[in-house]
């Protein structure tokens, strides 16, 4: 039928979609999205396929565009987000001024990044499209989406699945007049007006995912970001529980009891990777069976052994192979180009076989010029000369065994099965986790000393669907995401980023499990050292 058949198919999607979001309310009747739009959506020709909105929570309030994209992703959904290279509309919209646009660059936003925002306001809005291989289905999967992230505890009761059936994609007609009122618009596709309202109403009145107003206020102290004491409770230390290394990027953890530290972080923690037959990085998100690879190294015999369920083992030598010349992949997950040396054909043949595609392991150059750290890490001295292996985002990550332990009761009230404490421990893929007596008192924290070793803290890490990966099942459950966004006031951070500033001191540069944590206030305030250093946190 040509273009006008494809107008009308994809503003007949819109005008459904627009439809149902503009009608979705939370059980206190606030609106569960904002629609940013110039016309109600009665007439294609002035009005795409296009619907430009944020999700709000029931008190009203923005959830971050990146938020949203993060649990789209868990339900196969691509959505495009920011300010879509249009910041005058961006502005117009979402109420930003010139000084705004200042005052968030000067907070470290530039264009593509996550800092969604800034003093309660939103930097940019979320939009979905539609085209010409676009379903009814389609709508219907994103409508759900937002449905269950929004309205629900569990995956279960979503509205519309009784009307599904009568649902129809009549074709709208050439008289593009049927446009001018939206009333003429309820049969494509056909809806009863009557059916909508009775099933949002049965959404407003049995789907009640918030819960009662004081176990949320003690979810909300709990969970708290900021109320962090300034000295340790009953004088216990702050200490190591576990040390992990990452040989390959994405494969399981190699957990050892004390380990040296590189110029780059853990020695050799993410100096391999598995890339796919184009030379791009292959992560547990394409390919959960990652997870099952189990890399360890031997510094004695200089070797890292990888194995896998059903696999020999297979031996890589530490020593890097300087008879080659090195070759240049690009990293989509890393965002940069990495120098790095192909570990041979029958390494590439032990991971073709195990994973069922074809792929190769690669391994970091130890020329690290190409890899240094460009975010903002304000007061980490000479932060641009510091060099990375193959992480995304900094050198360390740590963990909280008591905000672990705090996030684990609020996950287990969402699933069938209450997971265990390791199996939390292992979805966060965390270096250093530490034991200390208050749970997230961690994210306020600006600096950290072990031993001799001293730690700059540059910002918590934004969580993405791995966590939802069982690592040692390779199993997906997006309820994992959700419930850390639930229980952290719809965000998705857990653990904070941190980059090494080597003390000069005689000390060997060595991570150990029970060596003590000193953190420093962002306030610079420093914190009081406990009063006997042989107490010990357990768990």
């Amino acid at each position: 039928g040509g273009m006008e058949k494809i107008k009308q198919h994809t503003f007949a999607l819109a005008h459904y979609t627009y439809t149902v979001l503009s009608t979705l309310k939370y059980a206190n009747g606030a609106p569960v999205v904002r629609i940013y739009s110039d016309t109600d959506f009665s007439n294609p020709d002035v009005q795409g396929p296009v619907i430009n909105f944020n999700v709000l929570s029931e008190n009203g309030e923005v959830i971050g565009f990146s938020q949203v994209d993060k649990m789209a992703s868990l339900y196969n959904i691509h959505v495009r987000t920011g300010c879509f290279c249009n910041t005058g509309a961006c502005q117009m919209h979402l109420g930003i001024s010139n000084e705004d646009i200042q005052k968030n660059l000067q907070a470290g936003h530039v264009c593509g990044d996550d800092i969604d925002i800034v003093d309660g306001h939103p930097t940019g809005s979320v939009r979905i499209s539609f085209g010409y291989m676009s379903s009814f289905e389609d709508a219907q999967t994103f409508l759900k989406f937002i449905i269950a992230t929004r309205l629900s505890k569990l995956d279960t009761e979503i509205p519309f699945q009784s009307s599904v059936t009568k649902l129809t994609t009549e074709s709208i007609p050439d008289d593009h007049s049927s446009f001018n009122n939206a009333d003429k618009l309820s049969p494509i596709p056909h809806i009863l007006e009557r059916e909508l309202r009775n099933n949002l109403s049965a959404t407003e009145t049995t789907v009640n995912w918030q819960p009662p107003e004081a176990k949320a206020e003690s979810i909300r102290a709990a969970v708290s970001e900021t109320a962090v004491p300034t000295c340790r409770r009953d004088g216990k230390p702050i200490t190591i529980s576990n040390i992990y290394l990452y040989p390959i990027k994405s494969c399981s953890a190699f957990e050892v009891t004390e380990w040296p530290v590189g110029n780059q972080g853990l020695l050799y923690d993410r100096n391999w990777m598995v890339v796919n037959q184009n030379g791009v990085c292959m992560t547990q998100k394409q390919e959960p069976r990652l997870c099952l690879v189990n890399p360890s190294v031997d510094l004695k015999k200089k070797v890292m052994i990888i194995q896998a369920e059903g696999m020999e083992p297979i031996s890589v030598s530490l020593e890097e192979n300087t008879g080659k010349e090195p070759m240049i992949y690009e990293s989509r997950v890393c965002s940069h180009r990495v120098k790095t040396y192909d570990c041979g054909e029958r390494i590439a043949g032990w991971f073709s076989r195990f994973l069922g595609r074809p792929c190769r392991l690669i391994r970091q150059s130890s020329d690290m010029k190409n890899r240094s750290h460009q975010t903002n890490t304000k007061g980490l001295a000479s932060a641009t000369n510091i060099s990375l292996s193959l992480v995304n985002e900094a050198q360390y990550l740590l963990i909280n065994v008591a905000s672990i332990l705090q996030l684990k009761e609020h996950i287990s009230a969402r699933l069938e099965k209450p997971l265990e404490i390791e199996e939390l421990i292992q979805r966060f893929r965390a270096n250093i986790v530490i034991c200390a007596p208050e749970s997230f008192e961690e994210e306020e924290w600006a600096e950290i000393s072990i031993g001799a070793l001293r730690f700059q803290v540059v910002g918590p890490c934004s969580r993405c669907q791995i966590i939802c990966i069982d690592q040692q099942s390779g199993e997906r459950n997006k309820e994992i995401l959700q419930s850390l966004s639930a229980a952290r006031g719809r965000k998705t951070n857990f653990g904070i980023y941190l980059m090494n500033q080597p003390l000069c001191s005689s000390f060997p540069d060595v991570l150990s499990v029970g060596s003590q944590v000193l953190p420093m206030l962002k306030e610079n305030t420093e914190i009081q050292p406990p009063t006997s250093s042989k107490e010990k946190c357990s768990g």
